[in-house]
């Protein structure tokens, strides 16, 4: 009897040892201020050979965007699949500033239909949304060092390699690279000295990383940035972060190997919103809109091929859910939806609490581009609409854009205000020295005073002028064109419930 049972349970430990690992996981790896900066994106001074990899075995978009160049509020759009216009984190989360979503948007939130699709739900790093009755994960993976994703996926193992749990895991890492802080770099010989973007003073090395040091000299100064000696020592330093971010890339990678996990997960590459220089991030401008996708999905055929359709952030939550089984993609929504009246009582949620902004949250704004992985040929989205608000509370400067691939119109709300600035981009060297120059110095593709004091529209022949540094929104000859892409702006405050469709009307 005792041999009997000495074999069965000898066998059920086998079983357990050899148990697969579950199929179709997810990783959404979301960086924090970084644009294409990349060396699959065709920047040679870029040492990003982990991402690349996966570009090399994977899709890479060529026309990402973001739909929003401020950090909660695009991450509540990745979150979500909803303009931050509609979901209600028009800005900030943190400290006074204190923004959050709908408590009904939990119907469509990322990580509740993952774990409603059947996925065990991890978090690790930046979270940066509210409320958490929303955004809700099973899992956070706390005491992280959000500056050293080598670190963060080392934490991140347990959470992945988890077979206890047989279902299939859904893991969101943000790190906070390359995001501006850490003060600055004080040995620097300039008078303006560039900030360390989370890099170690002195050259030092995050633990478990070998830093990437970069020669500001031969960094890739963007168009929309001036070419200064103090702009190049601030990308510098943001190079090295972005180096730093890729090593944490590689180290997921070893671990889904070593756990036999990576041809069974997809791996979604993506930042928040463009770069933290004046004329990237806080902008609408191309250098805040514009970020990586690199997204290598183990059960496509083709893979190591690029794509130029226009995708946008809200398209990420619908895009997820179609991967895990669980998008109805006849009626754009989750399969199984929440009850909300037992959402209410349980989250002690009142109708007087204004749980939806008086419009039910029963549809994602944007829609799986699944189809485009298995033919990169396909089109996407006809136009890519954007709308910012808020950044930082004190910064009102509501923005609205459309775009498709001749023509970009910006629609500046505000416009009789100086153009308001994020703290960290204000105090930037990079910005500094060419503010000291005065309204006329240049800075990227226009000048100091006409980044400050903007037009109420800018409008860009953006395939003839990528750059954007011809505004035609006042040339005669181009009078037709304006008022047909404000006809398309309109349209689409109005296809995407845009409380600010009204200025039309009365200002």
């Amino acid at each position: 009897m005792m041999k009997f049972f000495a074999s069965c349970l000898f066998s059920l430990v086998t079983v357990a040892a050899i148990t697969p690992a579950a199929e179709r996981n997810v990783i959404l790896f979301i960086t924090d201020d970084e644009s294409p900066t990349l060396g699959c994106y065709g920047d040679a001074g870029a040492v990003t050979p982990a991402i690349d990899a996966i570009a090399a075995d994977g899709m890479l978009f060529r026309n990402a965007f973001a739909t929003t160049a401020s950090c909660s509020a695009s991450r509540s759009v990745v979150m979500s699949g909803i303009h931050n216009h509609r979901n209600g984190q028009f800005g900030h989360q943190h400290h006074y500033h204190k923004f959050n979503s709908f408590s009904d948007v939990a119907q469509l939130a990322l990580p509740r239909v993952m774990s409603r699709s059947g996925y065990r739900t991890g978090h690790i790093g930046k979270y940066h949304v509210a409320p958490e009755s929303v955004y809700h994960f099973e899992t956070y993976l706390k005491g992280s060092n959000g500056r050293n994703a080598v670190a963060m996926a080392e934490m991140s193992k347990p959470f992945i390699a988890d077979q206890a749990d047989d279902r299939p895991f859904f893991l969101y890492f943000a790190p906070s690279d390359p995001h501006r802080g850490g003060g600055n770099d004080k040995t620097s010989s300039l008078d303006l000295k560039p900030n360390l973007f989370g890099n170690k003073r002195n050259r030092g090395h995050h633990e478990g990383v070998e830093e990437v040091f970069y020669d500001p000299a031969k960094v890739t100064v963007p168009p929309f940035l001036p070419d200064t000696p103090e702009t190049r020592s601030e990308l510098a330093q943001y190079y090295q972060s972005c180096s730093r971010v890729d090593q944490g890339v590689a180290r997921l990678v070893k671990i889904l190997k070593e756990a036999d996990l990576y041809d069974k997960t997809m791996i979604l590459f993506t930042s928040d919103h463009g770069m933290a220089f004046a004329g990237g991030k806080t902008t609408v401008y191309e250098g805040g809109l514009r970020v990586p996708m690199v997204v290598r999905d183990p059960y496509q055929e083709k893979r190591g091929v690029e794509t130029d359709a226009m995708i946008s952030h809200i398209d990420i939550t619908p895009t997820i859910l179609d991967f895990a089984g669980g998008l109805n993609r006849e009626k754009n929504r989750p399969k199984k939806l929440i009850d909300l009246k037992q959402f209410h009582q349980e989250q002690h949620v009142s109708d007087m609490d204004n749980p939806n902004g008086n419009l039910p949250f029963d549809t994602y704004h944007g829609k799986s581009w699944l189809p485009v992985l298995a033919d990169p040929a396909l089109p996407h989205h006809k136009q890519i609409f954007a709308s910012h608000t808020f950044h930082e509370i004190q910064m009102y400067y509501p923005m609205r854009v459309v775009r498709d691939s001749k023509y970009k119109l910006i629609w500046n709300i505000a416009h009789p205000l100086p153009y308001p600035f994020a703290s960290d981009l204000w105090a930037a060297s990079s910005w500094q020295a060419q503010l000291a120059k005065g309204n006329d110095a240049p800075y990227g593709q226009m000048t100091v005073g006409d980044y400050v004091q903007r037009p109420e529209f800018e409008l860009f022949d953006i395939a003839a002028d990528p750059y954007e540094s011809t505004n035609l929104a006042t040339s005669p000859g181009h009078a037709d064109i304006l008022e047909l892409y404000q006809g398309k702006l309109k349209d689409a405050q109005h296809q995407y419930e845009d409380p600010w469709v009204m200025k039309w009307d009365y200002e």
